[in-house]
């Protein structure tokens, strides 16, 4: 039996996920699942459509959206910015490493009390948040990627009589940039995930908002449509930076084909 063959025998990547929704859906109707623990799926899209109609949804969905963007512009500069110096310079990185390591090791949810009392309750601690959780993933990777230049390239440059400045511009940069791209993925998905943390504590818009006033009244099925729309929101950011790094890494396709 060929390869090809198995493969169209395999079945979808679709059949699972539908096949988990229609089980959900038969233990909501026969009550195996109570609407108190978690509402059917039929009610759940019911329940996005009034939300979406009343432009409850939409308006929370802007909130968080808004707070995400801005929490994550704040935390890419700093950390891009102090990858760049640990990873470029040897003072940058015995002055500015050991700190980085130990802040990012502090659980967000013991930060909270001191970000509402550095920023108050209003939109600043939230996107505080959101800039302390993305700041760390791409400093990392950032550091790890300058550090992880190969050193034969390095040798190479400056047999050619590069400056540190081309050496920089021309090698590091470039061959650090597919580990920054992974740490921009990685900082999007611990954005939205400080997000949450950070709408559920004094909050008064947006999806966490949304969700923690269902739980109030044990709306399940609001609770549901809060979480889709975080899962929906985390997958397309994650979609537009893997299309930003494939153009941003065309480069390492050409040269693969020429090799």
């Amino acid at each position: 039996m060929s390869v090809s063959t198995v493969d169209k025998r395999r079945p979808g990547r679709w059949v699972s996920p539908v096949g988990l929704v229609l089980l959900w859906q038969l233990a909501s109707s026969t009550g195996l699942l109570p609407p108190d623990k978690l509402a059917a799926p039929l009610t759940v899209l019911a329940s996005a459509a009034d939300l979406v109609l009343s432009g409850e949804l939409l308006t929370a969905f802007a909130v968080s959206l808004q707070r995400v963007l801005l929490g994550f512009a704040i935390g890419l500069a700093a950390g891009l910015g102090l990858g760049l110096l640990a990873g470029l310079y040897r003072w940058g990185d015995a002055l500015l490493d050991p700190p980085v390591q130990m802040l990012r090791t502090l659980p967000f949810l013991g930060l909270i009390p001191l970000l509402i009392l550095w920023f108050g309750i209003g939109e600043a601690p939230k996107i505080a948040l959101v800039a302390l959780g993305v700041t760390f993933p791409i400093y990392l990777n950032t550091h790890a990627g300058i550090r992880g230049v190969d050193r034969r390239l390095l040798e190479a440059t400056t047999v050619l009589g590069y400056t540190r400045r081309e050496r920089i511009q021309h090698v590091v940069l470039p061959s650090a940039l597919p580990q920054t791209m992974v740490g921009l993925r990685q900082g999007l998905s611990v954005a939205w995930l400080s997000l949450v943390i950070g709408e559920q504590v004094n909050a008064d818009a947006g999806l966490g908002y949304l969700i923690n006033n269902a739980r109030e009244f044990l709306r399940t099925d609001v609770i549901v449509v809060g979480l889709l729309v975080y899962a929906l929101l985390g997958l397309g950011t994650d979609a537009l930076v893997r299309a930003l790094e494939r153009r941003a890494l065309a480069w390492r396709q050409s040269v693969s084909t020429v090799h």
